[in-house]
C-alpha cells in the first residue's frame, strides 16, 4: 500500500506540473483538436466542388443533358463560356474543366458518325484533375447512352454490377483520416510526455530530490506512466466526442469505451518507449531527435498510413511484433466497423504483452540509471 500510495501522489505531482507547463499543454490540445480537424479537411482525396465550364457550340438537347449532368456536390454549377476564352480561363486558374461540345455532335451521335468531345483539364489540381477526368468521362458516357437508348432500342447488358460499399458509403476520406490522426497524436504525444517528464525533471534539478527521497525507481518511473496515461487517455475520448463527431460530423460504428480501454493498454508499450529515450538523452533537443528515429517509423509503417498488404513481406512479419501495428487495427476494427471484444482481444493481448515488455525493459533501464545518479 505505501508503494501505491507513493505512485499515486507522484503522479499527482506530475499532474501539476503538466498543467503548469504552458507548451506541453498547448501542444496536447492543438495535437487533438486542431491537428485533427486539418488532416480530415486538407488531405481530402475525393472530388469536390470542381469548377467546370462548357463551350456549347451545339445547342441541342444532348448538349444541354451533359451540362445538366455536371451537379453538385462533385462539380460546381456549369458556367457557359465562349471557345475562344477557353485558353485565358484555363492559364488563369479559373476553372479546372473545360468541356467543349463541337458543332452538330447530337447529329453525329445519332447518325453513328462518333464525333469527338473535348475535354480540357488544368492538372495543377492534380487529385481533382485524375479523379474528376473520369468522373467527367463516365458522366457523359452515361448522357449519351441514356439519350441514344431513348430514341433506337438498346439490348440490355447481359450482367448488372451492383456496387456496394461498406463502412464508408460516400467514400469520404475525412472519415479515415480523422480517426488515424487522433492515433498519430496518441503515439507522438505518449512518447513525447513520458520522455519529457523524465528529462524535465533531470533538467529542473528535481530528480536530485526524488533519489534521496524513500523512493524507488520502479515507483517513480510508474508515476509517470500512469500520469501522463490519464492525460492522453481523457484528450483522446474529448477528441473523438466533440472534435470527431461535433465538430467533423464523422459517425463512429463502434464502441468507444471499448476502444478507449485499448488505448489505455497501448499506453503502457508508448509511455515506456518515452521513458526509455529519456534515459539516454540529456537534453529536450536530442529527446526530439531520438523521438524521430522512433516515432516516425512506428507510425508510417503501422498502417495508418499505409495498408500491411501493400508493404514487402518481410516489412509486414516484422511489423507484427510492433504494438502500433495492432494498435491501428483494432482501432480500426472498433471505430470504422463496429468490431466488439470477441474480434479484437487477440489484439487487446498482443498490445497487452508486447507493451509489458517494453515496460519491463524501460523500468530496468531506469532503475539502472537512477543507480548511476544517484548518491
Amino acid at each position: 500500500m505505501r508503494k501505491l500510495s507513493n505512485i499515486y501522489w507522484l503522479g499527482v505531482k506530475e499532474l501539476r506540473s503538466f498543467f503548469r507547463d504552458w507548451v506541453l499543454l498547448a501542444l496536447v490540445i492543438y495535437s487533438f483538436s486542431i491537428a485533427v480537424m486539418a488532416q480530415a479537411q486538407s488531405n481530402s482525396q475525393e472530388l469536390h466542388n470542381a469548377s467546370i465550364a462548357i463551350v456549347d457550340e451545339d445547342h441541342s438537347d444532348l448538349s444541354w443533358r451533359i451540362a445538366g449532368a455536371f451537379l453538385p456536390p462533385y462539380f460546381k454549377t456549369p458556367q457557359y463560356v465562349e471557345e475562344r476564352d477557353v485558353d485565358r480561363l484555363m492559364n488563369t486558374g479559373r476553372y479546372t474543366f473545360v468541356i467543349d461540345i463541337p458543332p452538330r455532335f447530337e447529329s453525329d451521335v445519332l447518325g453513328g458518325r462518333k464525333p469527338a468531345l473535348q475535354v480540357n483539364v488544368d492538372a495543377t489540381a492534380m487529385v481533382q484533375a485524375g479523379i474528376g477526368s473520369s468522373y467527367a468521362e463516365q458522366i457523359i458516357s452515361t448522357e449519351i447512352n441514356k439519350f441514344v437508348s431513348r430514341i433506337e432500342d438498346v439490348p440490355p447488358l447481359a450482367v448488372t454490377l451492383s456496387v456496394r460499399i461498406a463502412f464508408n458509403p460516400n467514400v469520404t476520406t475525412a472519415w479515415f483520416t480523422a480517426v488515424m490522426g487522433i492515433i498519430s497524436s496518441v503515439n507522438m504525444l505518449a512518447i513525447i510526455l513520458a520522455g519529457a517528464a523524465v528529462v524535465r525533471e533531470r533538467e529542473h534539478g528535481t530528480l536530485d530530490h526524488l533519489l534521496v527521497m524513500p523512493l524507488t525507481p520502479f515507483e517513480i518511473a510508474m508515476s509517470k506512466v500512469w500520469a501522463n496515461a490519464v492525460v492522453i487517455t481523457i484528450a483522446v475520448g474529448l477528441s473523438l466526442f466533440f472534435v470527431v463527431q461535433r465538430l467533423l460530423h464523422i459517425p463512429i460504428a463502434g464502441s468507444i469505451p471499448l476502444f478507449m480501454c485499448g488505448v489505455m493498454i497501448y499506453l503502457f508499450f508508448s509511455t515506456a518507449v518515452g521513458i526509455f529515450l529519456a534515459t539516454i538523452a540529456r537534453t529536450m533537443p536530442q529527446l526530439g531527435l531520438l523521438y524521430i528515429l522512433v516515432a516516425v517509423p512506428l507510425n508510417l509503417l503501422s498502417g495508418a498510413n499505409t495498408p500491411l498488404e501493400s508493404m514487402p513481406p518481410f516489412l509486414r512479419t516484422i511489423m507484427q511484433v510492433s504494438p502500433s501495428t495492432h494498435f491501428v487495427a483494432f482501432a480500426q476494427a472498433i471505430l470504422y466497423r463496429g468490431a466488439g471484444f470477441d474480434v479484437v482481444w487477440p489484439r487487446f493481448v498482443a498490445v497487452g504483452a508486447i507493451g509489458g515488455i517494453f515496460l519491463f525493459l524501460a523500468l530496468l533501464r531506469f532503475r539502472r540509471v537512477m543507480a548511476i545518479a544517484g548518491p
